[in-house]
């Protein structure tokens, strides 16, 4: 890998690490209007996401739990991507995160720019499960899914 690309994914690891360990929004909200569990049994990874919801906006998504470093970093990354959207804008948000780890298509959505910090869990394909639970948990709460998922 040239200079550019190794600097590139040091300031990755740095941002996951960061997200990892000081997770943005980690807390349960007074009232959630809907909330799923997320399990993942590969990893261990449980994460419970909360939505309040004005309309057709979500104007707060919170989760709660424990996982792996991937599954808190993404979590985190994906809260500050959803609050303030509209629920066609979070389907959306949720597709073009599927997608990014499901093919070798890159995020060009600006709102899942830090996402891209985590494309490099294509390569480890037990680890995209650890990437996408919380995303997973979030359409289940939003669109009225089950209240409980598995990654399995």
């Amino acid at each position: 890998m040239n200079s550019a690309g190794e600097d590139l994914q040091a300031i990755y690891r740095k941002q996951v690490l960061e997200h990892s360990r000081n997770p943005h929004n980690q807390r349960h909200p007074e009232a959630p209007d809907c909330e799923a569990l997320g399990f993942n049994p590969l990893c261990g990874d449980k994460l419970t996401v909360y939505a309040n919801l004005q309309g057709d906006k979500i104007i707060d998504v919170a989760f709660e739990g424990t996982g792996c470093a991937i599954s808190v970093a993404s979590a985190s990354m994906m809260t500050d991507a959803i609050t303030g959207c509209s629920l066609t804008e979070a389907a959306s948000l949720i597709e073009a995160t599927q997608k990014m780890f499901s093919s070798d298509q890159s995020v060009k959505n600006t709102q899942l720019t830090e996402i891209a910090a985590l494309e490099g869990v294509r390569s480890y394909p037990s680890r995209i499960k650890c990437a996408t639970l919380a995303w997973t948990a979030l359409a289940a709460a939003l669109y009225g899914q089950d209240n409980q998922i598995s990654t399995e």
